[in-house]
């Protein structure tokens, strides 16, 4: 992967891929600056309306996060690191789209896209890029062997590096977030279009993320960017297809679909 004009290397991040921030791509946004400690822990930024729902209000490096079946969520969770000048790679995301990624406000010159690797070299192309770049987004083959997913965590430990699946993941991650309800607006009878989504994210894991939270945001806003919802606007219908946390499954063993 070519390195990106300007780029620089981070304290104690020999090798890894990184470049100036994007200060543009959520203006007024106060992100979390990268490799800011809290808490002892370094921290990749993200938006602010999914502070409040992270421990330490970013996300942690090392941990591997599942993000059950939502792309819009999973976009705007590394959209804040994309912004503040880390690479994220998309690995077995041929449907990923590039101008829901630019709206979620990922930059597209440092986005990567590895979109078929296929499933016997799925393993060994996401180990190496989580040596290289600090946010590494999968959706992992079906029936991934749960002693491959402990090696990818680990090296993601090792490296420093954030491992986000969307979708199924076969062993417990450090963090995992679920679009619980979901209501869209702007349709009519027979009219309109829709214009944003009102969703309930719950979020829980391991550790610090060990208690449950919940929170409404706008995915996206009226303006197309993701925003906090105000209390009791939560939408009520279920996400379809979504896992419900306390269900038969953990979310994090959700169908990717």
């Amino acid at each position: 992967m070519p390195a990106a004009e300007g780029g620089r290397l981070l304290p104690g991040d020999a090798g890894r891929l990184s470049a100036p921030a994007d200060r543009g791509r959520l203006a007024g946004a106060a992100l979390v600056e990268p490799g800011t400690t809290l808490a002892g822990e370094r921290l990749l930024p993200v938006v602010p309306a999914l502070q409040p729902l992270l421990p330490g209000r970013g996300l942690r490096r090392g941990s591997t996060v599942a993000v059950g079946r939502s792309a819009a969520l999973a976009l705007a969770l590394v959209a804040g690191a994309s912004a503040a000048g880390s690479w994220v790679v998309a690995v077995g995301l041929p449907d990923l789209g590039m101008v829901a990624a630019a709206e979620a406000g990922i930059a597209l010159e440092r986005l990567a896209l590895v979109p078929a690797p296929g499933a016997r070299a799925w393993p060994t192309v996401v180990a190496a890029l989580l040596d290289a770049v600090d946010v590494v987004l999968v959706r992992s083959p079906a029936g991934l062997p749960a002693g491959q997913a402990r090696r990818l965590a680990a090296r993601a430990r090792e490296r420093g590096a954030v491992l986000v699946s969307l979708g199924a993941w076969s062993e417990a991650p450090d963090l995992w977030l679920a679009v619980a309800t979901s209501a869209w607006q702007g349709l009519g009878q027979g009219h309109g279009r829709l214009e944003a989504r009102l969703v309930e994210v719950v979020v829980g894991g391991r550790g610090a993320a060990a208690r449950e939270r919940r929170a409404g945001l706008w995915l996206p806003a009226p303006d197309g960017t993701v925003a906090s919802a105000p209390a009791g606007a939560v939408a009520s219908t279920p996400a379809a297809g979504e896992a419900r946390p306390g269900g038969p499954d953990p979310p994090w063993l959700a169908d990717a679909g």
